[in-house]
């Protein structure tokens, strides 16, 4: 299954709820979700039947998926691990979602969306520990540095983000280092870190059946 390309909002509103898949642009009055209330495709001005426990369980599965923006065999494998650790499973989902580089990059405001963030990755922008890292689904760990490629600290768009820095609040569990545009990973985020929307025991009632 090819990685989907067309409009983030759309996912958005197929879920019912913002998962603030274009940067800005969810904050403003422009937002599809608060446009257009209606999942996509809805003419319909029946009455909608109620969701099924399976259907909400899904939606749910697909929220996650769409937020971080993962293919369903990479989520699935996701949740394998997560049953296997010791923690609860659901915790453990969020906490390998939330520790993609991808993600911190997102989360450090160096990137407006993770869409973007990944695009940054995968363009060879960031090195760790001084090393070039390319691949979006890299778990970074404690005591890794976050750095810029250093020839592309002079860019235009490198300069428009230290002005607006930070632009989100940073986690707890990463320290930004804004005049040298680099990061570092302090531990793994706690329970209390992790992201909130998301309802795990929903996905993991999901791949229990």
């Amino acid at each position: 299954m090819a990685r989907y390309t067309g409009p983030a909002c759309r996912l958005c509103r197929r879920v019912g709820e913002k998962l603030f898949l274009k940067g800005e642009r969810c904050y403003t009055p422009k937002c599809a979700v608060d446009r257009r209330r209606t999942p996509p495709g809805d003419r319909s001005l029946r009455r909608r039947r109620r969701v099924s426990d399976h259907g909400l369980q899904l939606r749910e599965k697909q929220k996650a998926r769409y937020m971080y923006g993962i293919m369903e065999a990479q989520f699935s494998k996701y949740v394998k691990k997560a049953f296997r650790m010791s923690d609860s499973t659901g915790e453990s989902l969020i906490r390998q979602l939330e520790t993609r580089l991808d993600n911190v990059i997102y989360r450090l405001s160096f990137a407006d969306c993770r869409r973007q963030a990944r695009q940054l990755v995968c363009h060879g922008h960031f090195y760790i520990d001084g090393r070039k890292t390319d691949i979006p689904s890299f778990q970074v760990k404690p005591g890794n540095v976050i750095s810029w490629k250093e020839s592309h600290k002079d860019s235009p768009y490198i300069k428009a983000v230290i002005e607006n820095m930070p632009k989100r609040p940073v986690p707890e569990w990463l320290t930004l280092d804004v005049p040298n545009l680099t990061a570092t990973v302090h531990r793994v985020p706690t329970e209390e870190e992790l992201e909130t929307t998301i309802d795990t025991r929903l996905i993991v009632e999901f791949y229990s059946r």
